[in-house]
């Protein structure tokens, strides 16, 4: 039986479509606001719009082919382009005027005897296929083909205030369908889409959202209570807040960012979990790196990176993302790595991390800093892949030497 669309949907997910390849806006961004934009959208509106927004701009490539199955292949019509896509994925448009000229059984029949060159099946640009065959080699193939699949949502679980078996069965008396993620003992895997943040539990802090390879990241440093601990690109604070709760709120963790509004959010979130050790700093010059040299026990470097480990939370980034964008952000990376490790203490330790799959984003960045800094050495590296289930993940761990 074909699922039933509707127009003022259809149209709806149109304007979002425009918004994200031609204005150039993030597409979370861009769902969350369409999703507020008419209070008359019910639950299933609401994942409808979601889910088609987001699987479109996911397989953007699948389009064009359609297009030209259908002899259309000069269509620059958002609308048109959204009423192709959903023909082919088993959505009744049979009395719709606009492409009731289309055979949709026929149509979809060819798209799924279609033969597509890699890049164009995994939808990727040419140049990033390129730049992960020749740095991933055979792995490239697995990890691409798991960057197309839905990922579960994970909320980590606020030691300070509870256990994750505790919350998980906080979290069914709510009426949430979740598991205990293992290997990850802070983390719980919600089963089905679900607006935790409305949730008491929530409110009460007892759990903030975060994938569990995510989680894997605070532990990797190790940080104890009562020591000094920075993270130094914090953004709103999801890391700054596990390491909070691993320092069971003693010592001091600053917070630190070059953009000062997610440091505000930082706050916010870190009175809710009930920190009281958390301090927040913003990166205006390398004076606010400077008053801070060798002070800190622990120093977490979550660097910007491409986000290719997080592409199925985010799949515009591999549409955004240019050749000239990628050398920018390892040119960041490296200046990051260089200035900020200044302010770690000798004998103090290091966590240099990313979201990204790209040894050139990782490994390689390590290894030129160890080359260059002799008073360095490398204690441990950690990876989680995409294709494992969770979001891809790089961390390695580094001693500054006495």
């Amino acid at each position: 039986m074909s699922n039933k669309a509707y127009k003022n949907l259809a149209k709806a997910a149109a304007t979002g479509l425009k918004q994200i390849f031609e204005e150039h806006k993030y597409a979370d961004q861009v769902v969350e606001k369409l999703l507020s934009s008419d209070s008359r959208f019910g639950a299933r509106d609401r994942r409808f719009l979601a889910e088609t927004l987001y699987n479109i701009v996911r397989y953007w490539r699948h389009i064009s082919v359609i297009e030209q199955l259908a002899g259309m292949p000069d269509n620059t019509d958002y609308y048109l382009k959204i009423c192709l896509w959903l023909m082919v994925n088993d959505y009744d448009l049979s009395q719709w005027e606009e492409v009731a000229h289309i055979n949709a059984a026929e149509l979809t029949e060819k798209y799924q005897k279609a033969e597509m060159p890699r890049a164009i099946k995994h939808a990727i640009p040419d140049w990033l296929d390129a730049v992960g065959e020749t740095e991933l080699g055979e792995r490239w193939e697995k990890e691409l083909a798991s960057l197309n699949t839905e990922t579960h949502t994970y909320i980590r679980a606020n030691t300070l205030k509870i256990e994750a078996p505790a919350l998980l069965e906080v979290l069914k008396t709510e009426g949430i369908e979740c598991t205990l993620v293992e290997g990850v003992p802070t983390a719980i895997r919600l089963e089905q889409r679900t607006n935790v943040i409305r949730l008491g539990s929530f409110r009460k802090g007892l759990y903030e959202v975060q994938d569990a390879s995510s989680q894997l990241v605070a532990p990797f440093l190790d940080a104890q209570p009562g020591e000094m601990v920075i993270d130094a690109c914090a953004g709103a604070g999801g890391k700054t807040l596990h390491l909070g709760a691993m320092m069971q709120g003693k010592g001091k963790i600053i917070g630190m960012d070059v953009e000062g509004w997610k440091l505000e959010e930082l706050k916010k979130r870190a009175s809710r979990a009930g920190l009281k050790n958390v301090e927040t700093q913003v990166i205006a010059t390398r004076r606010n790196i400077k008053r801070l040299e060798e002070t800190a026990d622990k120093l977490l470097l979550d660097v910007p990176c491409s986000g290719l480990g997080v592409v199925r939370r985010n799949p515009d980034t591999k549409w955004k993302l240019t050749p000239e964008s990628l050398d920018n952000v390892r040119a960041t990376q490296y200046e990051i790595l260089d200035v900020y490790t200044k302010m770690l203490k000798p004998g103090g330790k290091l966590v240099y991390a990313t979201c990204s799959i790209l040894p050139s984003e990782d490994e390689a960045q390590v290894q030129q800093f160890l080359a260059e800094n002799r008073h360095w050495e490398l204690i441990e590296e950690k990876r989680a892949w995409p294709s494992n289930g969770g979001d891809g993940f790089y961390m390695a761990s580094l001693l500054k030497k006495k």
